[in-house]
């Protein structure tokens, strides 16, 4: 439906006879862009993409090698059990330990852990003059789980970085969710305060239309033509857009301040500039339920958020089931020995691999009840099975809520034609009694009636537009499109 002349023009915003500065232009694009760049929720929100990438990349950490180094050195003094033959008490032996070690080590996801060691030992006591005595060492150690803690999904670590990465995903999702409704907000504030001004110049038009029939009304009144109680009633109706004027006035002080709000201004006065918008053309919604309904699984935030929650706690139930094994470590190094009263000579005897030497092995461990981990463990499933009535929940909800968008965008199409056919008839009646008036055949009852009609039918009017454009808006929202409708594109940071 094709808007009236006076709709199809930009809206100057000035606030009636209060003498303000001059109106700041501004077109919906450009408010999109301020919102973008400024809005306080839009900025909280950013934080939370960045804190889950740090979180990831500290899950990532837990698989990074370490360099350790060690130095210790130690005296045990003991005395000897005494003798049973001659009875005495035989010389205290004091017991000197120097420990060096350096390695370097790490865990692999599939649970092995492993550490590259070299290490040194001087140990000198009264038994040997407190000579030196350096034992060295250089080879591998690992431990690698057989049962719990084997495998890609029985790995601690794995499940860190897996979660962290799910959590990444729907950090992104979340923000693209809060940019979806900040511009959604925006569109329908800009919409609102197009709504208020025109309502402003409504009651406007309508309060100098009933100031006219005043002064007609007066003149007509002085010749005889109509009676004292014509005045007074035409008097009464003009102070009564009076005050319809000063309740629009501050309407649209009301909704310009909801958008600056939204665009990240922090300041808010009752004297300054106004936006100048220009009124949203009628939109052009192709409303295509079925294939919508898919493309809202696909595009919808919060859809998107459920499935990677599903995924987060499938992750969580594989490692708690895999905790459910006993421990079972396969441990084992394998080096070199060496052993002279020189560190030099000692480390040449592992340089040179003289004195090979090796363990191997296996450690047991098995709670008695399991009681923990098969918490853990139903835990886990119980989880995973409510995520996954959720997820369907929202299915349900999601067909519902594109159903109704749908709807509301046809029920806003008909309002919009209806109140423009009702807006006309009633400029016509409106005028059959004015002309009615003036040919001494009408009522100044008749014409301040008709004007009321006229005016509420304008606002009626007026109001289905907004809906109509807010309606758009709402179903871009539902489905997940309204980034792309506006041409928003998110940056990966």
């Amino acid at each position: 439906m094709r808007a009236p002349a006076t709709f199809a023009c930009f809206v100057l915003l000035a606030a009636a006879g209060a003498g303000q500065e001059a109106a700041q232009p501004l077109t919906l694009d450009d408010a999109i862009r301020l919102a973008l760049a400024n809005n306080r929720t839009i900025k909280v929100d950013a934080y939370s993409r960045s804190i889950a990438r740090a979180n990831l990349l500290a899950a990532y950490g837990a698989f990074d090698p370490a360099l350790g180094f060690t130095r210790n050195k130690s005296e045990n003094y003991s005395l000897s059990l005494p003798s049973v033959d001659n009875g005495f008490l035989p010389p205290a032996t004091l017991v000197r330990t120097d420990n060096y070690s350096l390695s370097f080590g790490g865990s692999l996801p599939w649970g092995l852990q492993y550490s590259l060691v070299g290490n040194a030992v001087n140990q000198r006591g009264s038994y040997n003059g407190f000579s030196n005595a350096f034992q060295t060492f250089g080879g591998v150690q690992v431990t690698q789980p057989l049962l719990r803690g084997f495998g890609l999904g029985g790995n601690a670590g794995l499940l860190g970085v897996r979660v962290a990465k799910a959590d990444r995903a729907i950090s992104d999702w979340q923000y693209r969710q809060t940019v979806i409704d900040t511009v959604t907000k925006v569109v329908v504030a800009y919409s609102n305060l197009a709504l208020a001004h025109e309502y402003l110049r409504t009651t406007e038009r309508y309060r100098d239309g009933a100031a006219r029939l005043l002064a007609e009304n007066e003149k007509r009144f002085k010749v005889g033509a109509i009676s004292d109680n014509d005045v007074t009633s035409a008097r009464a109706r003009t102070a009564l857009r009076d005050e319809g004027v000063l309740l629009a006035t501050q309407a649209v002080r009301d909704s310009d301040n909801q958008l600056r709000l939204l665009l990240g201004e922090a300041t808010f006065t009752n004297d300054g500039p106004l936006f100048a918008v220009e009124p949203l053309p009628p939109p052009d919604v192709t409303v295509n339920p079925v294939d919508d309904l898919k493309r809202a699984y696909r595009l919808r935030p919060d859809y998107q958020q459920g499935r990677l929650g599903i995924t987060k706690s499938r992750y969580n139930e594989v490692y708690a089931r895999n905790q459910l094994l006993p421990e079972v470590d396969f441990v084992g190094s394998y080096g070199y020995n060496g052993l002279d009263s020189d560190f030099a000579a000692s480390r040449r005897m592992v340089t040179n691999q003289d004195n090979r030497s090796y363990f191997a092995g296996v450690q047991v461990t098995v709670p008695l009840t399991f009681a923990q981990g098969r918490g853990k463990a139903r835990a886990a499933r119980l989880q995973r099975q409510q995520a996954e009535a959720q997820l369907a929940q929202l299915e349900e909800n999601i067909a519902v809520n594109v159903a109704a968008a749908a709807n509301q965008i046809e029920t806003a199409r008909k309002r919009v034609a209806a109140t423009h056919a009702a807006q006309k008839l009633n400029e016509e009646l409106l005028q059959a009694e004015l002309t009615r008036l003036r040919a001494g055949t009408g009522s100044t009852f008749s014409v301040l009636y008709q004007q009321d009609l006229l005016s509420q039918a304008d606002t009626q009017y007026f109001q289905a537009l907004a809906d109509q454009r807010q309606a758009a808006a709402a179903y871009q929202q539902v489905i997940g499109t309204t980034l792309e409708n506006y041409h928003v594109t998110l940056t990966d940071k």
